[in-house]
């Protein structure tokens, strides 16, 4: 079981890292007005103005109230009072044409911070006539057109587009996470459901990545694009156990089943309903020529995990359509020590969903999203 674990779960380690710095369009608002919910004022006495026609639904109610008309208000309207006005607030964002919210802007800028909040990402608060931009919201979100920072040496800090750099990070609650890896298994070795739950797996798995300035990833692959693939490899681990001289013949096959595995992951990435133009472009020899060393130094005990140090590096740099570098950091000491902590819990079989979550959140974090050398 840890042995087809570990095979099937690096390939969405290695692919998803590299969805983050895919070059979205950037400027798409959502029309919201005719959508979603204006809210009413509360304070003063004072209301919005309803217009007619327009059923929607007012945060925090099951009721329906009229979309408020732009008449009701200056459409031009800031939250006003200050900074501590502004902070005592509550605040509305939009994602995929759904209101989220209510959050205090405390929490608002939390998100902000993660990315899940970019300057065109729409949101609405008390004492707005309309959903704006955040950028448009004075001292919310920096807007991308703006002027670039001052670095501290006092030259410009290279401009993002809008897209903060840092290391990725992913949410795996412990028996969810446990019981996908136990159905990815399942499916492996049943063979036939295999493509099912393979894409089940890589579809949730990518729900729970955070990576800076991507909001609302999501793999969108289909379990029959690649079908042959998760049956070959189903039928690739029999023959690895029934007999070693095959198994080794199989060597090169198996690889390149994985290249094409990573292929498709990095084909069906989106962000915010949008699909990302990420491809990894790594030649399928070279990739099967770093699989078969991996085998090889497994004779030196240790060495195989500087290898697959290397190995995720070379993938990182192959990796196409993207504005930011996806690079790793994570060592060979650091890839040995945890293996062997993975290894020695699994072998006392309680801890086997603990440990397995710690290290995928450790190896998640060790990708990271810097700026492009000019």
């Amino acid at each position: 079981m840890i042995a087809t674990t570990s095979f099937m779960v690096r390939p969405y380690l290695l692919n998803f890292a590299s969805w983050a710095s895919g070059d979205l369009r950037r400027g798409q608002i959502w029309h919201l007005s005719g959508q979603m919910a204006q809210k009413s004022c509360k304070g003063a006495g004072k209301h919005f103005r309803p217009a007619a026609g327009i059923p929607v639904q007012r945060p925090g109610s099951s009721a329906t109230m009229a979309f408020c008309g732009a008449g009701a208000l200056d459409a031009s309207a800031q939250p006003t009072g200050g900074e501590d006005h502004m902070a005592a607030r509550s605040w509305f964002y939009a994602s995929e044409g759904q209101q989220q919210g209510p959050y205090p802007e405390i929490q608002l800028r939390e998100l902000i911070a993660r990315g899940t909040i970019t300057a065109d990402t729409l949101v609405w608060t008390e004492g707005m006539a309309n959903w704006q931009r955040a950028a448009e919201i004075p001292g919310l979100a920096p807007d991308a057109s703006g002027p670039p920072a001052v670095s501290r040496s006092g030259g410009a800090v290279p401009s993002t587009g809008g897209y903060s750099d840092g290391p990725l990070s992913i949410d795996l609650p412990l028996f969810g996470f446990l019981g996908r890896v136990l159905l990815l298994v399942i499916g492996s070795l049943l063979v036939i459901p295999s493509p099912w739950t393979g894409t089940a797996f890589y579809r949730w798995m990518a729900s729970r990545i955070q990576v800076p300035g991507r909001p609302n990833f999501a793999f969108n692959g289909q379990p029959g694009d690649i079908w042959y693939v998760f049956i070959a490899t189903g039928l690739l681990n029999y023959v690895s156990i029934y007999d070693s001289t095959l198994q080794l013949l199989a060597m090169p096959v198996s690889a390149y089943m994985f290249w094409m595995l990573l292929r498709w992951l990095a084909g069906n990435l989106s962000s915010n309903g949008q699909p990302l133009p990420i491809a990894f472009n790594g030649s399928a020899v070279t990739f099967i020529g770093w699989q078969l060393l991996t085998y090889v130094s497994l004779i030196t005990i240790i060495g195989w995990a500087w290898v697959t140090a290397a190995w995720v590096r070379w993938i990182c740099r192959n990796i196409s359509g993207t504005r930011r570098e996806v690079i790793f950091n994570g060592s060979g000491l650091e890839i040995l020590w945890r293996t062997i902590v993975v290894g020695i819990g699994c072998g006392f079989l309680i801890p086997i969903p603990w440990v397995l979550r710690w290290y995928n959140r450790w190896f998640i974090s060790q990708f990271e999203l810097v700026e492009r050398a000019a």
